[in-house]
C-alpha cells in the first residue's frame, strides 16, 4: 500500500512537468540540456539563498512584533530567483517561447528534484497513509506554473519594445507590479492562511486561484507583445 502511494505521488508530481515539456515542443530547439543548465542556476541561487538568510536572519530569531516584516524581508530574498531566471533567459538563444518554457520546466525541474525527491523516497513510503504527501504535489504543479509566469514576466520585462503595447498602465509598471506579487507571493498567501485560520487544502486552492490571475494578466501583455513583434 505504501509502495503504491509513494508510486502515486511520484505520477502526480513529475508526469505533469514531462507533459509540459513533451506538448511545448521544447525538443525541437534541444532544449533538453538547456533545461540542465537551468537546474543548475536554479541551485546555484538557491545555495546564495541560503547563505544570505543564515547571515543576516539566524534561525533563533523570535520576535513576535517583528514577524510580518521579518517574513517579508525573508520573502525579499526570493528576488534573487529573478536574477537567476534572467540569467537563465539570457543564455538561452531563440524565440521568446523557448526560452520561458525552457527557463521555467528546468527551474520547476530542479526544484521538485531537490525539495521533493527526497521527502517522497522517505515520508511518502512510511507505514501511514498521509495527504501531505499529496498535498505537496499539488503545489508543485502549481508552482511549475508559478515559475513559468515568473519567467514569462522576466522576459517581458527584459524587452526594451515592451512600452510599445498599448495599455491604461504603463506596461513597465504592469509587468513590475506583476512580479512583486509573483516573488511575495508567500507572504500574502501566508499572511491571508494565519488570519483566516483555513486547512492546507484551502491553502492549495488559494495558490492555484492566486497563480492563474496573476498568469491571465501576464498572458494579456505576452500575447500583445508577441503580436507586435510578430512572433508566433
Amino acid at each position: 500500500m505504501t509502495l503504491y502511494h509513494f508510486g502515486n505521488c511520484v505520477t502526480l508530481l513529475y508526469v505533469p512537468h514531462y507533459l509540459t515539456y513533451k506538448y511545448a515542443n521544447l525538443s525541437e530547439y534541444g532544449a533538453f540540456w538547456k533545461c540542465i543548465q537551468g537546474g543548475i542556476i536554479y541551485a546555484f541561487t538557491q545555495l546564495c539563498k541560503m547563505l544570505i538568510l543564515a547571515t543576516f536572519f539566524p534561525a533563533n530569531e523570535s520576535s513576535i512584533t517583528t514577524l510580518s516584516l521579518s517574513n517579508f524581508f525573508k520573502s525579499s530574498v526570493d528576488l534573487a530567483d529573478i536574477a537567476g531566471i534572467y540569467v537563465i533567459l539570457q543564455s538561452i538563444p531563440g524565440k521568446g517561447h523557448a526560452k520561458v518554457m525552457t527557463a521555467g520546466i528546468g527551474w520547476a525541474g530542479a526544484e521538485i528534484l531537490l525539495t521533493r525527491f527526497l521527502l517522497l523516497w522517505v515520508g511518502a513510503r512510511g507505514t501511514e497513509f498521509d495527504w501531505k504527501y499529496t498535498q505537496k504535489c499539488l503545489e508543485s504543479n502549481i508552482n511549475l506554473m508559478h515559475h513559468i509566469m515568473t519567467a514569462a514576466l522576466v522576459w517581458l520585462w527584459s524587452r526594451h519594445d515592451l512600452n510599445k503595447i498599448q495599455s491604461k498602465c504603463p506596461p513597465f509598471v504592469a509587468v513590475s507590479i506583476l512580479l512583486l506579487l509573483s516573488v511575495y507571493r508567500s507572504v500574502v498567501i501566508d499572511s491571508l492562511a494565519s488570519w483566516l485560520l483555513i486547512d492546507p487544502w484551502s491553502i492549495i486552492a488559494i495558490k492555484g486561484v492566486y497563480t492563474i490571475i496573476l498568469g491571465l494578466i501576464m498572458l494579456k501583455f505576452y500575447t500583445r507583445l508577441s503580436t507586435l513583434i510578430g512572433m508566433y
